[in-house]
């Protein structure tokens, strides 16, 4: 199986533009309900748009060449387990310190992921 690093890359920021659309449109749609369902909803979908750039720059970051399959798969594991760090913990202040309503905020974050997966099943 060929799979370069450029295409982990590209397939990284093609998420990260369609979970910025799917925030923005999210945030606007609860925009109807009031601001601060708004500012939830964009950052459920911030959350994870921020969570998979963490996870793509530790696992494809670097630049220190080709890597043993130990040493990379560690890199993947380690990103996806940074990745719902920085989630949950951009939830958690929305939540306890922002005192965000938390229904637009796991609506923002459902579509983040809807998101994510639809740019990884695209194959443009």
């Amino acid at each position: 199986m060929l799979n370069s690093v450029a295409t982990g890359r590209r397939l990284a920021l093609r998420a990260a533009a369609w979970q910025l659309l799917a925030a923005l449109l999210v945030a606007a749609l609860f925009l109807l309900r009031g601001l601060p369902q708004a500012l939830a909803a964009a950052l459920g979908a911030g959350a994870m748009l921020a969570g998979g750039l963490v996870a793509a720059r530790l696992a494809l970051g670097g630049g220190g060449g080709v890597l043993p399959a130990g040493a990379a798969m560690l890199r993947l594991v380690l990103g996806m387990l940074l990745k719902w760090l920085v989630v949950f913990a951009l939830l958690a202040v929305g939540i306890g310190a922002w005192k965000l309503p938390p229904l637009p905020l796991l609506a923002g974050l459902v579509a983040g992921l809807v998101a994510q997966v639809l740019a990884a099943a695209s194959r443009r």
